[in-house]
């Protein structure tokens, strides 16, 4: 039990910690101060002190969608191990379920955004749904991958123990790492796919859909945000570790550093696709998936390639 515990406060570190380091990398590459690392934590916590406000135009499905979108994050936050810890919760074929709660909380603000009757929200939702549909072959193709060379259907069995260091098995592994931190691009709507500073909704994705939303309802979806992005970044880091250093000391710190510092260079040093482009950037990424699967299957049928 002290395992489990462990492990979900190093999940909630890794949450409330990547953000931050995102900010404090854009602000040392721009030679800016920035802000305090800790200040999303800070702007969540006024917004759960406020009341929120709902348009006349909506109905119950809209004031119901932050709390499935937090919960459905949260299940999914609680299936994941770091590294050779145990997680909250735990069955075989649990890959499957958690990449069905992610989507089960992407259609829920979907459908809330277009409860509002705004066509601002509504143009977003249709943009979320779309890059929502894309991208999840290659998650499914990901999760397939790891599963094939481990031999589990489930991420507690998957991370369970150390595999050799094989030259082959590290580069896929890799390879299915950086196609993570790719969907945790997507998923949690940043650059170059979309930019959460932007402030024009005609070119808005994710935060176009949140506009109607205040207080404590925006809280739940900032903080919904966090648990998904630690789901994906440690899958990603266990990936990297299961091959190299397989001990939460590594895995940890590697979540939070790794996947901020990268998010965090990208967004500084390239601008956000055009949207026309962004069908074609996931769609890239959906074949190098496949391309990863069909390496790691020929592999384990130690076919030359």
């Amino acid at each position: 039990m002290l395992v489990k515990l462990l492990n979900t406060l190093l999940m909630i570190v890794v949450a409330l910690s990547i953000t931050g380091v995102i900010n404090r990398t854009r602000a040392l590459l721009a030679g800016r101060k920035g802000i305090r690392f800790m200040q999303h934590i800070y702007n969540v916590r006024l917004q759960l002190r406020k009341g929120a406000v709902y348009s006349p135009t909506t109905s119950l499905l809209f004031r119901v969608a932050p709390c499935v979108y937090l919960g459905a994050a949260l299940m999914a936050f609680l299936f994941i191990p770091v590294a050779d810890l145990y997680p909250l919760l735990s069955f075989n074929g649990d890959i499957i379920l958690v990449a069905y709660l992610l989507a089960l909380s992407r259609v829920a603000l979907i459908l809330a955004a277009m409860d509002t009757g705004s066509s601002f929200e509504g143009m977003g939702a249709s943009r979320e749904a779309l890059y929502g549909a894309l991208v999840e072959p290659a998650l499914m193709m990901a999760m397939a991958t790891l599963a094939l060379f481990c031999g589990y259907s489930s991420f507690a069995q998957i991370f369970e123990t150390a595999q050799e260091l094989d030259m082959n098995l590290t580069v896929v592994l890799l390879l299915v790492s950086y196609v993570f931190v790719i969907i945790m691009f997507i998923e949690a709507g940043r650059v170059p796919v979309d930019d959460p500073r932007t402030h024009l909704e005609l070119t808005m994705i994710h935060e176009v859909m949140c506009l109607d939303y205040s207080g404590i309802d925006l809280a739940m979806i900032h903080i919904a945000g966090w648990l998904k992005n630690a789901t994906i970044a440690m899958i990603a880091a266990n990936a990297i570790s299961v091959v190299f250093c397989f001990h939460w000391q590594f895995a940890a710190p590697l979540a939070i550093f790794g996947t901020g510092i990268a998010i965090g260079i990208v967004e500084s040093l390239r601008a956000r696709n055009k949207l026309s482009r962004n069908t074609t950037y996931i769609l890239t990424i959906v074949a190098m998936s496949a391309l990863v699967l069909l390496t790691g299957f020929l592999l384990m049928q130690n076919i030359d390639i």
